[in-house]
């Protein structure tokens, strides 16, 4: 059942050539709906690059025409608005039906590259699943996912991205009384959760989970449909594969997000696209001073979703996952979850050598010996507890091989815990002949000096909110580029002053 495109009439006015192979090939995972009317809905910001990706027209996009679609308002011709259904485990508490409750699937392109993209509309109204919410979002939480998610893009992490923010003409009620409304239209390879199989799961609606691994393996993995000849079990081929698959995409996401001191926040499995990209972009954030207790998040009181937490959830979001495949992996449930754990238990190896890999970039190393692991450990323990900037520390290796022989102890409070470390790299370095300055310029390649630091990231939603877009659109611009150093732009590459205080993220939408 791949969900292969199908040729439609040429595109609308605004450019849309819509193929919803969801709507189409999954009735009854989802409720037809339609968002909520807007009365002055305005683009405030708008990805034109991201919509020529797509196909899509930017100067017919973005009017008040455009916004209207944009907003949920209107649904422009052959898009199939629907909430999808989704359960899913919040902070480990079960919740058996969640689903879209602020948010629609516009409908589904191909875009130029030939891969299939949802459009979807986050912040567009109430819908059936809304559980008594009303299933609208407010400009800053809207302008924060715009941001973190282009600015993850720019860092190279598979990442759901934005097409425009918009706001949509009326005020939201929240804690502290009404907040401008608006809604992210936000564009990913699909919007597939491990929370989906577990809806269907929940209910013991085998035939359902069946098609639903069809789509998932068509959509995301179509080399894994037919089972080559030298598969020992043809039927459990397939739903083991599909783990192997999944469980390959989540350990080499959540390296990279390690690698760039980047805390999700929210890891529970409805927030987990089977995709591989990054999703949801609710109360993220990314480190200033290296901890790995580190957590954002206002509701995550006993650091459940804490940066050093990450790999061990998604192996057990995982795990989740294969619950759900256990029925077609073996009629004997004892040996599909002896099977079953086998891939689960993969995941450990699979993230170690992709965060070795990056550690290794990081670190300018261009061979591989034993004790790299070790030196790339060993780095962030003598980090740990001395107020060292995460972001800082690793660009600051570069410089050293630049001349800047106390830049890495600069970060420290204490500079000559970062001593024996610099000596053993360098030790390390000298085994790895290169030119420094071509070294040093790999290593710039992969180490960002500008990242959505959270002081920054708080004023410019903060300004944005009382009508003054500058600071957030001074911002992105930074962070599109956030390997090159640029003159005047030190303020962008600088931890937050200490009166910044301890900063706490909310979801706010």
């Amino acid at each position: 059942m791949p969900p292969a495109a199908t040729p439609q009439t040429a595109p609308d006015t605004f450019g849309f050539v819509f193929d919803n192979s969801y709507a189409r090939d999954l009735e009854g995972f989802y409720v037809e709906w339609q968002g909520a009317a807007a009365p002055e809905p305005e683009i405030l910001r708008f990805n034109d690059s991201l919509a020529r990706e797509l196909g899509l027209n930017p100067d017919a996009l973005n009017t008040p025409e455009g916004a209207a679609i944009l907003a949920g308002a209107v649904a422009p011709a052959g898009a199939a608005p629907l909430a999808m259904a989704y359960a899913g485990h919040q902070f480990g508490g079960f919740s058996p039906q969640l689903g879209d409750g602020r948010a629609l699937l516009l409908g589904e392109v191909i875009d130029r590259n030939g891969n299939r993209r949802d459009i979807h509309l986050k912040g567009s109204g109430r819908t059936p699943f809304s559980r008594g919410g009303d299933g609208k979002a407010v400009l800053g939480p809207v302008l924060r996912e715009y941001l973190m998610g282009e600015a993850m893009y720019a860092l190279g992490i598979p990442t759901t991205r934005a097409l425009a923010a918009t706001a949509t003409g009326a005020n939201v009620m929240r804690d502290g009384g009404p907040q401008p409304g608006a809604v992210l239209a936000r564009v990913a390879a699909s919007h597939l959760r491990v929370g989906t199989f577990q809806f269907f799961a929940a209910r013991g609606e085998t035939d359902n989970l069946r098609r639903l691994l069809d789509y998932a393996v068509a959509r995301h993995a179509p080399e894994l449909a037919h089972a080559p000849d030298a598969a020992p079990d043809v039927q459990m081929y397939v739903p083991m594969a599909y783990i192997r698959h999944t469980v390959n995409l989540q350990a080499k996401l959540v390296a990279q997000w390690m690698s760039v001191g980047f805390v999700h926040g929210v890891m529970n499995t409805d927030n987990m696209a089977l995709s591989g990209e990054t999703i949801d972009y609710g109360p993220c954030a990314f480190m200033d001073a290296y901890d790995p207790a580190t957590v954002f998040s206002s509701i995550d009181r006993q650091g459940r979703y804490a940066y050093e937490n990450q790999t061990g959830i998604a192996r057990w979001n995982l795990a989740r996952l294969a619950e759900t495949l256990l029925d077609f992996i073996s009629p004997d449930e004892e040996e599909a979850i002896r099977l079953a754990s086998a891939e689960i238990d993969a995941f450990g190896a699979v993230y170690e050598a992709e965060w070795l890999a990056l550690m290794r970039a990081k670190l300018g190393l261009t061979t591989a010996e034993d004790g790299d692991f070790a030196l790339a450990h060993n780095l962030l323990k003598s980090m740990e507890g001395q107020g060292a900037d995460f972001t800082n520390s690793f660009r600051a290796l570069a410089d050293i091989l630049q001349g800047d022989s106390g830049a890495l102890r600069a970060q420290f409070t204490n500079p000559d815990d970062a001593r024996d470390w610099q000596n053993d790299w360098q030790s390390r370095l000298a085994r790895d002949p290169i030119d420094p300055e071509k070294r040093a310029a790999a290593m710039n390649r992969v180490n960002p000096i500008y990242i959505p630091r959270n002081h920054l990231v708080e004023a410019a939603l903060d300004a944005a909110t009382k009508g003054n877009m500058a600071p957030f659109d001074a911002l992105l611009a930074v962070l599109m580029d956030p390997f090159t150093k640029r003159d005047g732009l030190d303020a962008y590459a600088a931890p937050a002053p200490d009166s910044f205080g301890n900063y706490r993220t909310f979801c706010g939408t």
